[in-house]
């Protein structure tokens, strides 16, 4: 008998099952692997950080007597019909391509019905979605495919987007099997044939000339709709800075939790910042520019709770914007699809392979069998009642710190859990005074 101890076997951190399985699929197929969402790797974010709320200091508002506002307008630089929103969250753009006709419409129907609007994406303007949008925001991109000018004239804002949280310096890409005809026809593409977006504009490479384009876009528009410029979460002072050079009226900011319809897995997990660390130097860049609240900020990459809502309004943000967050309020990974997910390999809540066609709940999906599994009429509601929850949870914290808008949170009712988040959002670490970098104890 030999009593000698035995070590125990020990998986290495650096060479994870994950890591390894990896290593295994490229070593087999020779391409890396595409995937949709965002990053999955734990970053700081917001439940890194808690409200104080009210005691002695401050004095709450009673939430059944007295109001906290929630509206928002955007565009107010410029524009002459700046868009008018009831809730400070808006439906950020998700192509129709990626997505369905049926989900299109729900997220028109939903966020029409909670007061908010939605945007359009890669591939143009669709009738479901413009005919249920109350207000739409047209994103015009550097592949242009969609692109029209009588389209731009029937949005209600028009959003350049120059980078995006889970990709920035990158294109997305569209596979064959998601391009049917009428994707095709609205993107002059050959049917069934992979398509990949370019990462930057064909007409302009810099902030001059961008500015250029906006005016063009103004005249085109008789300068009525209010122009958005949207960049990933990379360089925030200097993007910011330079879209208002450009003459934005609202500047969207999209961290790298930010999800995409379909990239490299590479991209995703080590290109950009965290959405918490982006927005203080964005708000800091529109202050030392004396535009903080005259060009509007607009925040992506995560967001899915109240809180967070609340949290970004707290650093500087003037509304938020959601994406894969509206897509699991639609139906995206829902549990009653389980056995469908486990036959494609996967399971509830970790089904991201988007651009394959096959989702089995009908939103990120060109097949008429699977599409006709959502409902957009009750998938639109479910929407609405998501964001109206957002919104009342914003609104609680907001009163609980003493505020009548939700505007009126600041960064001094946040601190920080760890001092990342502390750092990043430039919030004191709780029970202290220290921000680090910032000197304190």
């Amino acid at each position: 008998m030999n009593d000698t101890p035995q070590t125990l076997p020990r998986q290495s951190w650096t060479f994870s099952n994950e890591v390894n399985a990896e290593i295994r699929r490229a070593a087999h197929t020779g391409i890396y692997d595409i995937r949709g969402g965002g990053a999955k790797r734990r970053v700081p974010h917001f439940d890194d950080l808690l409200f104080l709320g009210a005691s002695m200091s401050r004095y709450p508002l009673e939430g059944y007597r007295e109001k906290c506002e929630t509206g928002v307008t955007l565009g107010t630089r410029f524009a002459k019909k700046p868009i008018e929103l009831k809730i400070p969250i808006t439906i950020a753009g998700m192509s129709f391509g990626s997505l369905s006709g049926p989900a299109k419409e729900a997220l028109g129907r939903g966020a029409s019905l909670a007061g908010t609007s939605t945007t359009t994406g890669d591939g143009g303007m669709t009738e479901e979605e413009r005919g249920h949008s109350e207000k739409l925001v047209y994103q015009y991109l550097p592949s242009r495919y969609g692109m029209n000018p009588d389209d731009l004239r029937r949005a209600d804002a028009i959003e350049v987007v120059v980078g995006q949280g889970a990709k920035p310096g990158g294109g997305g890409m569209l596979l064959g099997q998601k391009i049917t005809e009428r994707v095709a026809g609205m993107r002059d593409l050959p049917v069934g044939i992979d398509q990949r977006s370019a990462c930057r504009h064909p007409d302009w490479t810099g902030p001059d000339d961008l500015e250029i384009k906006i005016l063009e876009l103004r005249e085109i528009t008789n300068w009525e709709k209010p122009i958005y410029i949207k960049v990933g979460g990379a360089r925030p002072y200097y993007d910011v800075a330079l879209s208002v050079k450009a003459g934005a009226d609202v500047i969207v900011l999209d961290g790298m939790q930010g999800g995409t319809a379909a990239t490299q897995d590479v991209f995703i997990e080590n290109v950009g910042t965290p959405t918490l660390a982006c927005i203080r130097p964005a708000v800091k860049a529109l202050q030392d520019l004396g535009m903080h609240r005259k060009v509007q900020l607009v925040v992506s990459g995560g967001i899915r709770t109240g809180a967070d809502v609340a949290k970004a309004l707290a650093l500087g943000a003037d509304a938020v914007s959601i994406g894969t967050a509206a897509l699991v309020a639609l139906g995206d990974n829902d549990p009653k699809w389980e056995q469908d997910y486990r036959a494609l390999g996967t399971t509830t809540g970790a089904y991201d392979d988007w651009h394959e066609g096959r989702d089995p709940a009908g939103i990120t999906t060109q097949d008429p069998e699977l599409m006709a599994r959502l409902d957009p009429i009750e998938a639109g509601r479910r929407l609405r009642n998501y964001l109206n929850v957002l919104t009342l949870e914003c609104q609680t914290l907001a009163r609980a710190c003493g505020k009548s808008h939700v505007h009126n949170l600041e960064p001094e009712d946040l601190v920080a859990l760890t001092i990342e988040a502390a750092a990043m959002a430039q919030v004191p670490l709780a029970g202290t005074d220290w921000i680090p970098g910032k000197g304190g104890f």
